[in-house]
């Protein structure tokens, strides 16, 4: 069965660090599209960062550049967001979204799946 659970949400100071995790089982993050997703209450789902299977190549968001890390841990398939220099504004809901590709009936077929998400709220 797939499944992406997210943890290490919090509550933390402007300026403080978190750092989230993103499990994944039934599928291998270093040959799946794994990125990371917020929501901020009213506001809809935006991208914040992505980790490519080839080369482990990373994008983000301009929002967070310079101040968000995605890694990832093969041996614990495991993608991480490590979360610095956090803002008021980065409040939000972060989901891990994981696209898993599978060969089957002569193609390629691409599902999507979503943790649960986990709540990372940055206030004095």
């Amino acid at each position: 069965q797939v499944q992406v659970v997210e943890s290490g949400g919090g509550l933390v100071q402007p300026g403080g660090s978190l750092r989230l995790s993103c499990a994944a089982s039934g599928f291998t993050v270093s040959t799946n599209d794994m990125s990371w997703y917020r929501q901020a209450p009213g506001k809809e789902r935006d991208m914040v960062g992505s980790i490519s299977t080839s080369g482990g190549i990373t994008k983000y968001a301009d929002s967070v550049k310079g101040r968000f890390t995605l890694s990832r841990d093969n041996d614990k398939n495991t993608v991480y967001l490590q979360m610095n220099g956090l803002k008021p504004e980065d409040t939000a809901v972060y989901y891990c979204k994981a696209v898993v590709f599978t060969y089957y009936d002569d193609r390629i077929h691409q599902d999507v799946y979503w943790g649960q998400g986990t709540q990372v709220t940055v206030s004095s």
